[in-house]
């Protein structure tokens, strides 16, 4: 009788991780790392509760790093199997992975360098040639594609819809079927085609990371203009934190329709992040996945100066005028962002454009909530700028887009798990579930072991 552990992404939206046991195999679904609050965080360094060596394979339902940014880490302690995922996920973790290294290698030494933080010195989780290492262990496959991640396991990717290389993930272990989707994109994406809907399933473990709310009906390009206008008739500039994958290339896309009709004005638009840039070459080479012609690809691409070295990012803050910036992380956590943030936060001009989830305990939740004042970089910084939050660009579906493409997929599991949302928010989908559709749906509490009975 196969049993699920739920490692991770349980009363939180990042860390997801799924132990997947029978008698002859141990599979791991995600390996993602723990993010927003110090007691989250702090577990991505205790010691994993089962045995490195007796791994069979990791499965992977995507690339952002709360999905699989603990790879390297687990290479690092002796994981030496195969890592499955598709060819987008592939492409995208080339630059996902090293990126993340680089950037705990760098706020490990800030932190030793100015002496914060609780530890001395401070480590990074791992290194980008940690993460170079892992990347060896990649195997792609295609979407519908049957592989065998282990002795006995059977499995398959369907599109997911949230971001390049996104994939439902359905396994068959021993004779019982379990599907994970993963994170789920919304039916009406401006760039990314809608999720296919899913083949029958035992059990299903699906996201709640808007199981509580709708989104906005409000017309994004419309709100993304006011912003912009009003901003730069201010003289100021517009830092928007981007989660380098997927919304980058969303508000780039935007920004290339509003200036090509003449909506906003023609300020200088910079993406700063060098992944974001890589990230946007791979969306472009993966149009099968995604609604864009050629022209308005090359369209996406040519809107933004492209901010390549830490000379160019500064450069940046020292330029004066209003202007556009576009830089990671998505939830303030780390990356070039924080630079922009501690120069333009203290004026009134500025706006600072939220595109994207914050997870409770991340500076940009923090920011959203209404903070005076913020901690970057080992100091306190006032806030005066205008904080906005665009909901509409986000990509994950919320509840009833949720429910829609479930109802469309005619599914009758013999229970459903609902993950990947804090605790009212995956409470809120549960209850929806069981009105929808009567299913017997169960949040399950952070180490919990599930036995699965076949049919």
């Amino acid at each position: 009788m196969p049993t699920i552990q739920f490692l991770g992404a349980t009363d939180t939206v990042t860390g997801s991780r799924y132990l997947v046991e029978s008698k002859g195999a141990r599979i791991l679904v995600d390996c993602g790392v723990f993010q927003g609050p110090k007691k989250l965080r702090e577990r991505n360094w205790a010691a994993l509760s089962f045995d490195i060596g007796s791994l069979d394979a990791v499965v992977l339902t995507h690339a952002h790093i709360d999905h699989s940014g603990y790879l390297p880490r687990l290479c690092k302690a002796g994981f030496k199997g195969r890592i499955f995922c598709t060819r987008g996920t592939r492409d995208l973790l080339q630059l996902l992975l090293p990126d993340s290294g680089y950037l705990q290698e760098e706020q490990a030494r800030h932190a030793n360098k100015w002496k914060y933080g609780r530890h001395h010195p401070a480590l990074p989780l791992y290194t980008r040639e940690d993460a170079e290492r892992s990347l060896e262990q990649l195997v792609p496959i295609e979407y519908h594609e049957r592989f065998e991640p282990a002795r006995g396991v059977s499995a398959s990717y369907t599109r997911a819809g949230h971001i390049v290389g996104s994939g439902c993930l359905a396994l068959s272990v021993d004779g019982t079927r379990i599907t994970f989707s993963g994170d789920v994109g919304r039916p009406f994406d401006p760039i990314m085609k809608p999720p296919e809907p899913l083949d029958q399933t035992d059990y299903l473990v699906v996201e709640s990371t808007y199981g509580d709310r709708r989104h906005s009906s409000q017309n994004i390009e419309d709100a993304l203009a006011k912003v912009i206008v009003e901003t730069v008739d201010k003289g100021g500039v517009v830092v928007v934190p981007a989660f380098a994958v997927g919304r980058a290339q969303h508000l780039l896309h935007l920004v290339a329709r509003l200036r090509e009709a003449k909506r906003i004005p023609d300020c200088p638009v910079f993406l700063d992040s060098p992944m974001a840039i890589n990230a946007t070459k791979v969306f472009r080479d993966h149009r099968a996945e995604h609604g864009l012609s050629e022209d308005e690809c090359k369209r996406m691409c040519e809107v933004a100066r492209y901010s390549q070295t830490s000379d160019d990012s500064k450069s940046i803050d020292r330029s004066s005028g209003p202007k556009i910036v576009i830089s990671a992380s998505g939830m303030v956590t780390g990356g070039r962002v924080l630079h922009h943030l501690q120069r333009f936060l203290p004026d009134a001009r500025t706006t600072v454009l939220f595109v994207g989830y914050q997870a409770t305990g991340t500076r940009g939740r923090s920011l959203i909530d209404g903070a005076n004042e913020i901690k970057l970089l080992g100091q306190y910084v006032p806030v005066k700028a205008k904080i906005v939050q665009l909901d509409g660009l986000s990509a994950h579906a919320d509840y009833a887009e949720i429910i829609d493409w479930l109802r469309a997929s005619k599914l009758s599991p013999r229970r459903v798990f609902v993950t990947h949302g804090e605790p009212a928010a995956a409470d809120a989908m549960r209850r929806r579930l069981q009105e929808a559709f009567a299913w017997n749906a169960l949040v399950p509490e952070l180490d919990a072991t599930i036995e699965l009975e076949a049919r």
